[in-house]
């Protein structure tokens, strides 16, 4: 199971969880998945740009269906 979530960081970094200092402040796009054994825990950065790009394809893949809803 993964569970998405976005939230604000704020810049004295305080959640519920701690948030590593490589997490920039504002908006972000959580995901929480389980832990594999040996595996290390990796951190990526989404430009605004690559966030609404991807945004963007999720909503074309699932147009239909959201055009269905919509009615």
């Amino acid at each position: 199971m993964t569970i998405t979530q976005t939230v604000d960081i704020p810049a004295d970094r305080r959640l519920v969880i701690e948030v590593p200092p490589e997490i920039p402040e504002g908006k972000v796009v959580l995901i929480f998945k389980p832990a594999v054994k040996n595996e290390e825990t990796q951190y990526t950065t989404l430009t605004k740009e690559n966030a609404v790009s991807m945004t963007a394809e999720v909503i074309e893949k699932y147009r239909p269906a959201l055009e269905d809803l919509a009615k």
